[in-house]
């Protein structure tokens, strides 16, 4: 796939599964509307929404310059994507919609966004687990196996990951 086409069919990859999943079924929860917590705790949900913004846009753009393809099933990468983020955990875009998420649940002061970023982690670490560790497997073979191997799925390495 060409950068050009793989930069469209990520960005509106990115509007449709995080957009929904970390922007428009929080808003649907809340509405937006924050509570009533003390100033300083809601202020400090601008630090994980912050960095699961940055971490998700840098995450998608490793895609279209490392994989030449998008994260979307139906138009995967066609190479394996283990650079930036990639380096430190398997799953940095599934990481930091959770975070974005936790980070919005500080912010408004609702609690319900908690409870729901759990379930949506859930989801995501079952989506991961039955359908894309076995196609990468399945795809990319011992290339895979040997990033797999190396790099935690959720919890980040403290020292990047480099092959050989």
């Amino acid at each position: 796939m060409r950068r050009p086409t793989a930069a469209l069919g990520s960005t509106l990859f990115l509007a449709l599964a995080p957009g929904t999943v970390a922007l428009l079924l929080p808003w649907w929860l809340t509405g937006w509307h924050p509570g009533h917590w003390w100033l300083p705790v809601r202020l400090l949900g601008l630090v994980p929404l912050a960095a699961g913004v940055l971490a998700l846009l840098w995450s998608f753009g490793r895609f279209v310059v490392e994989g030449l393809g998008t994260p979307a099933p139906v138009a995967p990468t066609e190479h394996l994507v283990v650079g930036g983020l990639y380096r430190y955990v398997r799953n940095p875009m599934y990481v930091a919609v959770v975070a974005a998420i936790a980070g919005q649940g500080l912010l408004l002061a609702r609690p319900a966004l908690f409870g729901y970023g759990v379930g949506a982690g859930l989801l995501m670490g079952a989506f991961a687990h039955w359908y894309e560790e076995p196609e990468l497997a399945r795809t990319f073979g011992a290339e895979y196996e040997r990033y797999r191997r190396a790099v935690p799925g959720w919890w980040p390495r403290a020292t990047p990951w480099r092959d050989g």
